[in-house]
């Protein structure tokens, strides 16, 4: 394939350009770093960080080295950021829906929740959920139960711990009605193209993963206990709840201004894509004896979602980025610990914010992929 200079001349121009302005910049680094005799390197990873860290999905204490404390700020941004995801992904369908409601108090209520949580900057959600909502909790000792097994205090929300035995066969027995459940989707896709015939595979589909893991603690020997939290005294006035699983207010704080926030704008997207499928189709539908269900089901969800992907795409983006806020209230995540903590105590400026930029990047990169993946994979094929 022969190419003309004039086609790849702007591109092999803009690339020497990037390469040149990136050089220039490495090399005046290095040589300011050796004039002030400033070791370049990332064998701090390796030494004892020295500092503890309040709440961690890992074992971990001041013994532990740098890259331990990496990891521990990796994993509770993933933590908040995939839980203000699923959270913000519900409410927005569910708001964006309810959006074009014929019903006056449903529409307005999801107009108004739009317009308000959108345009109160972020960060006074987070300091409102923090210092004002979860600080009017009451103490561990003046809480009263939910449901008799959880508290919710001032110090966080304490639940019960799910304590297994013959895990992996519970495991096995999700994974088989996973594959099953799509299995019987692609099947029921091809017999309703090919035939027009509806196989019910929400009903099969709830029917199998409910039934492989009851099979599994039938006779797969499969045991779950509970433990419960239990309030202790540790001084006069200091009471703790031991056992159990504990959430720090900063992740519930995190998690609901994140969550509360970018569903606004995930809510738009799923409005503008239902508006963007015409009102034909619709009435087309309704014609033939389709319910309003089905014909939010069958026909405008497959064809709105070419349009709401994209953009809520962004939004995805924006959460996982935005989870960064999180030193504002103390919250553990990477920019805390690793970029916070760990650069004051190193001063390896350069270092530490390189990994942390690299990080965010490879965490964008990977929701973009997946994303544009499963955009790929829904978009309607023209036969």
């Amino acid at each position: 394939m022969n190419f003309k200079l004039k086609d790849i001349g702007p591109q092999l121009m803009t690339v020497i350009a990037v390469v040149l302005i990136f050089g220039f910049f490495t090399y005046n680094a290095q040589v300011n770093m050796e004039n002030r005799g400033i070791d370049f390197g990332y064998g701090f990873l390796s030494q004892e960080s020295s500092f503890d860290v309040q709440f961690s999905l890992i074992e971990y204490d001041g013994s532990h080295s740098y890259f331990r404390a990496y990891l521990v700020g990796l994993l509770n941004t993933i933590l908040v950021s995939v839980i203000g995801i699923i959270l913000a992904t519900i409410l927005g369908v569910l708001v964006g829906i309810a959006r074009l409601s014929p019903n006056y108090l449903i529409n307005k209520f999801a107009a108004f929740y739009v317009e308000f949580f959108r345009n109160i900057p972020l960060l006074l959600q987070i300091f409102f959920w923090y210092f004002a909502a979860l600080r009017a909790l009451p103490l561990p000792q003046d809480a009263d139960p939910i449901f008799g097994i959880s508290f919710l205090t001032i110090k966080g929300l304490f639940v019960p711990a799910f304590i297994w035995q013959n895990f992996n066969i519970f495991f096995y027995s999700i994974v088989a009605a996973i594959v099953a459940i799509i299995v019987i989707r692609t099947h029921a896709k091809k017999v309703q193209e090919t035939q027009g015939k509806q196989i019910p595979v929400l009903l099969i589909s709830i029917g199998l993963i409910f039934i492989l893991p009851l099979l599994s603690f039938l006779i797969g020997g499969v045991r779950l206990s509970f433990e419960v939290p239990v309030l202790k005294q540790l001084a006069t006035t200091s009471f703790i709840y031991e056992g159990g699983v504990s959430l720090p207010p900063e992740l519930i704080a995190l998690a609901l201004s994140l969550s509360l926030y970018t569903a606004t704008f995930i809510a738009e997207c799923v409005r503008a894509g239902i508006q963007g499928v015409g009102k034909g189709q619709k009435e087309a539908a309704a014609s033939i004896g389709l319910t309003q269900n089905q014909v939010l089901k069958l026909v405008v969800m497959p064809q709105a979602l070419r349009i709401i992907i994209p953009p809520t795409t962004n939004q995805y983006l924006n959460l996982t980025k935005n989870s960064s806020l999180a030193a504002a209230i103390a919250y553990p995540d990477l920019v805390l610990v690793f970029a916070g903590t760990a650069l004051m105590q190193t001063g390896k400026a350069i270092e530490i914010v390189s990994i942390t930029m690299f990080t965010y990047l490879s965490l964008s990169i990977s929701i973009s992929l997946f994303m544009n993946w499963y955009n790929n994979k829904i978009a309607i094929q023209e036969k």
